[in-house]
């Protein structure tokens, strides 16, 4: 089956089932040696820009829209499949764009939208994908595989008070300031915090910083969609100069953290439960220790005071 996928957390699923596409999109860079296959898609931001500059962008192009399709290339690869997604016409080409680039086109290829709003959602996703290409055996076993890393953490945290779960804020954009939504509630709550400025499944939107200063989180993870670590490195004024950063708990207690947001946090792939076991230690590490991610804490998550540090030793960070 000839299968073109045209965000990251799709080709991250397709790679789960064993499964090579032979298109994705710009933005795919995992499992390694994806980032070779022809990409159908491109983007008007400069994605390198500050998170102020990207707002812009994204506003500046919302009649255009964000994101272009090679309509010559996905026609010469003729895909029986391509997986795209409904949730968010920001982050990756949705399914209104590849539905307008298939009407230009000879082949009629299926298309499935994935549209995940909680982890539940991204499993069912993954066994929707295998059904569509014919690996349910192995789709089962890949949640199931998933569902046991879940309940890992899930155990260690099932029985703690609401009391006695910290308050966590998770920024998933800087300027301005966006609540992270969607799975997030989920994993905050897994991993034994409570997550009182978003529901499970409710989209990531913009706050007003005196609704955050209120809430006054007792820990903040800072992962803007599209960033990884180094960029979030070069956009951390976005809140430190921010009236009353300084006096929020979460700073005055040392518990500001930094995640890639690009490749764990805002992905609803397989590695969200990455993203899990990576929040565990840092949410409750009187229960988890480092060793619980099986990728290294440091390349998901730091404190968010050694980032200036980060990006002057390890410039160019790798996902």
């Amino acid at each position: 089956m000839r299968i073109v996928t045209t965000l990251p957390s799709a080709t991250e699923t397709v790679a789960a089932l064993g499964i090579e596409p032979v298109a994705t999109s710009h933005e795919c860079d995992y499992p390694p040696g994806v980032e070779d296959l022809p990409s159908v898609t491109a983007s008007r931001i400069d994605a390198e820009a500050s998170s102020g500059e990207i707002d812009q962008q994204v506003l500046d192009n919302s009649e255009a829209g964000v994101y272009s399709v090679d309509t010559e290339l996905l026609e010469a690869l003729e895909p029986d499949l391509i997986v795209t997604q409904g949730m968010c016409d920001v982050c990756a080409v949705d399914e209104v764009v590849i539905e307008n680039a298939v009407d230009e086109i000879d082949a009629d290829p299926e298309i499935i939208t994935t549209d995940p709003h909680s982890v539940a959602d991204v499993l069912e996703d993954l066994e929707r994908i295998g059904r569509a290409t014919d690996r349910e055996d192995r789709a089962r076993e890949v949640r199931a595989e998933l569902e046991s890393r879940i309940d890992a953490v899930r155990t260690r945290t099932a029985d703690l008070a609401a009391a006695d779960r910290p308050r966590v804020a998770v920024f998933d954009w800087t300027d301005p300031v966006m609540i992270a939504g969607h799975w997030t509630a989920d994993l905050v709550q897994w991993a034994g915090g409570t997550y009182g400025l978003s529901d499970s499944g409710e989209r990531s939107r913009p706050r007003e910083w005196d609704s955050i200063r209120k809430y006054d989180p007792e820990l903040v993870i800072v992962a803007p969609c599209g960033f990884g670590l180094e960029q979030t490195a070069e956009n951390t004024a976005d809140l430190t100069h921010r009236e009353g950063w300084d006096d929020l708990a979460a700073v005055r207690g040392d518990r500001v953290w930094a995640m890639d947001g690009h490749h764990y946090l805002n992905r609803p792939g397989p590695r969200l439960v990455d993203t899990l076991e990576a929040l565990a230690p840092i949410v409750r590490p009187e229960l988890f220790d480092e060793s619980t991610p099986p990728v290294a804490l440091e390349e998901i998550a730091v404190p968010f005071e050694t980032l200036p540090d980060r990006l002057e030793a390890s410039p160019g960070l790798e996902p």
